[in-house]
């Protein structure tokens, strides 16, 4: 089973993302065990240096990662893979006994510290994508990777 850790900044405030993530997560059971980890982020004015919103943030976010975790940060330039792929590197790491833990930053990104502190930095998509659309997808990519995993078909 998977041992998985969801650190993101802000909270689902709309009901229809609220309702898909506890929908995922009950579909996710069998596959995983899910930790997510809310931390609030950290309001800003358009005069306000995004550098040191992403620092301040990015500082919250490492308080909350051991050094035994796998880190992915998601982040735009990062690495994509297919769900295939995404599936056997999860299930590899996961066979180690590595909890992985994955990054959703907030609206400006993540700090230059965090990606770098990340073993794997992953893109969902060239795409923008809120964080809250984010979190959904990336609840639905490890169901889809559990699914693959154990042999199911759930690719088409």
């Amino acid at each position: 089973m998977l041992k998985i850790k969801i650190i993101c900044l802000g909270k689902l405030k709309e009901s229809y993302w609220r309702e898909a993530e506890a929908e995922y997560l009950k579909r996710l059971g069998p596959f995983a065990k899910i930790e997510i980890i809310e931390l609030p982020e950290i309001s800003f004015q358009p005069k306000d240096n995004p550098e040191k919103i992403k620092e301040k943030e990015g500082k919250s976010i490492l308080k909350h990662i051991k050094d035994d975790e796998f880190v992915i940060a998601l982040d735009e330039r990062g690495k994509e893979k297919s769900s295939e792929e995404l599936a056997h590197f999860l299930e590899e790491t996961g066979q180690r006994g590595q909890t992985i833990t994955f990054i959703i930053g907030g609206p400006l990104g993540l700090s230059g510290e965090l990606l770098s502190h990340a073993n794997l930095q992953l893109s969902f998509s060239r795409l923008t994508f809120t964080h809250q659309m984010i979190r959904v997808i990336l609840l639905e990519q490890i169901y889809r990777t559990g699914n693959i995993m154990m042999g199911k078909i759930y690719h088409y």
